[in-house]
């Protein structure tokens, strides 16, 4: 009898057994839900890296150069590509580092800027309406200067402190050293918005 007895109190119930096999189900249920939630936010991260590389980078301005269209530390769009008019601001790769400037010339363009900062084209005055403050600046080209073949003509909107083509320090910018075209101020959110 005693035996019987032992062989009842070692048989676990239906309903602990049933409670136990849900258990089971519910840790293999969750195991799959985090494994497929971690594999579906490594796959976005992942898309979202290569959209910002490759189509879209975001870039951070740093320093003055810009100014009053881009002040520091704004975060900028840019739209990954070599096409640009005159006036579009860029993004340019220069020893290292990645420049923004704005697209005064193309290539065979002639470019004199004379000494109160006004810019001409083709002996055409440009209409700078970003510009605030013009000045010769840090200018050591001979002028008139004809852009190069392949290459663009830049200048930032803070003349005064900018180094940029009229500099043989930087020059003109290769077509193949352009990031893209600066689209959209993302932060800070008061200036967001297209970027003239």
């Amino acid at each position: 009898m005693s035996e019987e007895k032992e062989k009842k109190q070692a048989l676990p119930d239906l309903s602990l057994l049933e409670a136990e096999l849900e258990r089971e189900r519910y840790k293999n249920r969750y195991g799959r839900v985090l494994r497929s939630t971690v594999f579906s936010l490594i796959v976005v991260a992942a898309v979202a890296v290569l959209i910002a590389v490759l189509l879209l980078p975001v870039l951070q301005i740093s320093g003055t150069s810009m100014t009053d269209s881009l002040q520091d530390k704004d975060i900028v769009v840019a739209l990954n590509s070599n096409r640009y008019q005159k006036g579009d601001i860029i993004a340019f790769y220069y020893n290292n580092n990645i420049l923004i400037k704005r697209v005064i010339a193309s290539a065979g363009e002639w470019v004199d800027i004379d000494a109160d900062g006004n810019v001409y084209v083709n002996d055409e005055l440009l209409d700078e309406p970003y510009v605030t403050d013009k000045a010769l600046g840090d200018c050591n080209i001979t002028l008139p200067y004809q852009v190069p073949d392949g290459r663009c003509f830049v200048m930032g909107d803070h003349r005064a402190t900018s180094i940029d083509s009229r500099n043989t320090a930087v020059g003109c910018v290769s077509n193949d050293m352009v990031i893209g075209k600066i689209l959209v101020r993302v932060w800070p959110m008061s200036g967001f918005g297209l970027v003239d």
